[in-house]
Parts: structure tokens; sequence; C-alpha cells
């Protein structure tokens, strides 16, 4: 059987993987000269399952015009004329209520957990390696009220089944020794062991390596114009003017999702989130991080590669902006020597930025439509990577008409149809 998949970044490039395992006959189309040359490109390097939480939670509505107050802001708001773009903060608006965090972060997590499983069997079978290691997370609070809030998050750990621990300062620096200089500026820690870090990039262009050797054929450079329909069925696809036909179709486009699927009357609630990346080099290893530290004040991630520190965060939600502004590296930047001062060199670093596809409930939109040759691997927000995997082996499972290894509840569009 063939199939398209539309999208090389590392959840197209691995759906592809894991659909050749299966035996499908897969070709992947991307504009790109290249795998993950977009949103994969440089981000903040985390395999974090334990921290996988919905950004529409209880009480972030008053947060938001907080942070927007603040010199270093971590949510940058830049109004268009795009009614989607006040839909989409609606509809989170909407799901900040506790019931819906706790539904919305129990998915996010059982995706996550089992995207867990899949790339360490992932590594196992086949030794892919990614600058990556296996030392945890770190969830550094600089407010008592930040740690005494984690009640419900670890409520839902304890649900999981994913350790964790609770820090207190001594506990941060034991794990983290680089922060010892500036440690006074926290008062504790929530730290998952389980999670891991690597380069994304590098992760991806090995698995379109491996994808490549199972016989999975990567047509770069093509523009994905539209989708031909009839009678309830997907009868091909435009790509660059000409109409090409599969036995069935792989939406795996990021932030271009929804309007590759507006026309044929698939709706995703799927907005860009506009992310930065710093990429450090390391001059002092003792004064740089050891895994992930997630600063909770500034919603910045910092994780350490071979010899580089990447810094990824914040959220722009302004369309499709990808301009790259001096403030926000500021921003960064001050982060950064508030965490790892001495640790590396700023002025050699290269500042990135990236859309992230984000649901307005957080969890991914992974599955069939109403189309029945028509899929959607899509909607991961910062999370692409922590639930590639599981993302790629789950759509690959349901598309071999195989019973998935989780629960199916809440994973499709299934889940806004009231």
């Amino acid at each position: 059987m063939r199939v398209f998949v539309l999208g090389s970044g590392v959840v197209g490039a691995t759906s592809a993987y894991y659909l050749a395992k299966k035996g499908f006959d897969v070709t992947v189309i991307d504009r790109q000269e290249g795998s993950a040359l977009e949103t994969s490109f440089a981000n903040a390097g985390q395999l974090s399952p334990g921290y996988a939480s919905p950004w529409a939670a209880p009480g972030v509505p008053l947060k938001a015009i907080k942070w927007m107050l603040q010199k270093h802001s971590p949510l940058i708001m830049k109004p268009t004329s795009d009614l989607w773009q006040y839909k989409w903060i609606w509809q989170l608006i909407k799901n900040c209520n506790p019931k819906s965090y706790a539904i919305n972060k129990e998915r996010m997590v059982r995706l996550s957990e089992y995207s867990r499983h899949c790339m360490q069997a992932l590594r196992a079978e086949t030794g892919i390696t990614y600058e990556d290691r296996q030392r945890g997370t770190i969830q550094l609070f600089r407010k008592q009220a930040q740690l005494d809030g984690i009640g419900k998050d670890v409520e839902i750990l304890k649900e999981m089944g994913t350790p964790y621990e609770v820090l207190d300062r001594q506990g941060i620096v034991k794990y983290e020794p680089g922060l010892s200089d500036n440690i006074h500026e926290f008062v504790g820690a929530l730290r998952l062991p389980n999670d891991e870090t690597g380069d994304c990039f590098i992760f991806t262009q090995k698995i379109t390596q491996m994808a490549q050797e199972l016989g999975v054929k990567f047509r770069f450079g093509e523009s994905i114009d539209r989708f031909e329909f009839k009678n309830n069925q997907i009868q091909g696809v435009w790509i660059n003017g000409q109409l090409e036909t599969a036995d069935r179709y792989v939406v795996a486009l990021g932030s271009y999702t929804t309007a590759m699927l507006k026309p044929i009357d698939v709706h995703t609630p799927i907005y860009p989130l506009k992310g930065f990346s710093l990429t450090i080099p390391i001059t002092d290893e003792s004064k740089a991080p050891t895994s992930t530290v997630l600063d909770e004040s500034f919603k910045v991630a910092l994780t350490r590669f071979d010899n580089r520190i990447r810094m990824g965060g914040m959220a722009g939600v302004n369309g499709f902006d990808l301009s790259l502004k001096q403030r926000y590296r500021d921003t960064l930047n001050e982060v950064f020597n508030h965490v790892f001062p001495g640790g590396g060199d700023l002025s050699r670093a290269e500042f990135w930025t990236g859309l992230r596809p984000a649901t307005p409930d957080g969890t991914p939109v992974v599955g069939k439509t109403k189309y029945p040759n028509l899929f959607i691997n899509s909607g991961h927000g910062t999370l692409g990577w922590t639930m590639a995997c599981g993302s790629g082996k789950y759509l690959a499972d349901l598309m071999d008409n195989q019973t998935p290894e989780i629960s199916t509840e809440g994973l499709d569009l299934s889940r806004y149809i009231s």
C-alpha cells in the first residue's frame, strides 16, 4: 500500500520510519531541501514526558497579563488581522479550568510516556545516537508559591507511574553543580529522573537515513499545493502543479496543517506558537548544565549537548512571523546569566526561531479524519520530539488496522466534535 507523508520534520520523518517498518511503500514530500529544517531544527532538546502539560491551565489568563507586563516576558502577544488567532486564544481560555486541565494533561502524558518507551526500544534496536543523555530534567522554582503549586501535577505523575523527586537547594546542586553560584535564586525544584535530552536535528537526520534504508523515498524542495477529493475520498494531492496519487495520506505539516486541510473541510485547531533558541558553545563544563533545567518563571529550558548548550523558550502568539529581534535575544541572555553564568560564550551563540504547532488543549491531533484514507499527525506544540516516536508508532498501528498499544481516547479530531 502506497502512502504519502506530507512533511519531513521529526514527526513526519519518524512516522515514515514506523510505516516502512510495517511494510508500507512510503514517500515523504517536503518543501525544504532536507529533513528537520524548520521547527525541528533547533528546539530545546528535551525528551520530557513527565513535563507534558497543556499551556491551558487554571490561572493562566491572569498570569499571561502579568507576563506581558514584565520586561523579559515569556509570552509575546502581537495582534494580527487573522480572526483565527483570536478564536484559538478563546478556545485555549476555555480549557483553563481544573477539569479540562486534568483531562488534557492525562492525554499528553499518556502519549508522551508511550513515546518514551518507543524511543528506548528504537535506541536499543538500532543504536541511534544524537548527543543523547539520560540524566533527567529539573524544573526550577524561584517562588515558594510555584513549588507549593505542583500538587496536581504530582498526582497525575503518580497515577501514570512516573518517578519524580522534589528537591531543596542542596538536592538541586547535587544533580546540577553548575547552578551552585546562583542557587540562592531558587527555592526548590521538581526532578523527573527518566527524562532525556539530545539534538532533535541530529535525530531526525539519522531516522531519515534509517527510513531510506527501509525503502522510504524523500522528495525535497517540492511544493505541496492542495488535496483533490471526491465521494468522501482523497483522490490525490497536487505537488508542483501536478496531481499525484497514493492509497493513503498523512499530514505532518506542523503549523501549516490547518491551512492545508481547511479547503477540504477538515478543521484542525492548530496555531503557530513562535519559539526562540540560542545554541551556546560551552566554555566551562563545571558551570554548564549536565542535563536539562527548566526555569519555571521565564518558561525557558537549558539543555546540555556534547559541547553546546541549547537554550529554548518563550511563546509568541503572532501568526507566522519568523523575524528575529534583539529584545528577544536579550531575554534569553538575561535568563542564561541568572542560571549558568560563565558556562558558555553568549557572544558566539546562534539565535534561531521556529513555529511550534499548538492545539488550544495541548494534545496533538493523531489519527483518522472523515476521509478514510487521510490521517493527521500534527499539533504537538513544544513536545514534537518528546511525542514523535509514540505518535509515529501509534499512527502506523492505526493505519495497519492494528489495535494501538495505548488508549485512543481523545487523540484524534473527534474530541472537538460536540
